[in-house]
């Protein structure tokens, strides 16, 4: 992750900011997500990016083990 917020304007300004920065991210796998806030948990904004050859830790009853 490169960044998360609950802040809509600081997001904004985060997002704005790597963009002018050339070559700070690959945006081409780059992931925003609006993580949709209700009552209890309020709205957060992320920012991540996709890194090549890293695979979560298989967990009990996936599948794959």
């Amino acid at each position: 992750m490169v960044f998360e917020t609950q802040d809509v304007s600081e997001w904004r300004t985060q997002v704005r900011r790597l963009r002018a920065e050339r070559n700070q991210i690959d945006w081409s796998m780059a992931r925003m997500d609006t993580l949709c806030g209700r009552l209890v948990h309020p709205t957060t904004y992320r920012l991540s990016v996709f890194v090549p050859g890293s695979a979560p830790a298989p967990t009990k009853g996936n599948p794959g083990n």
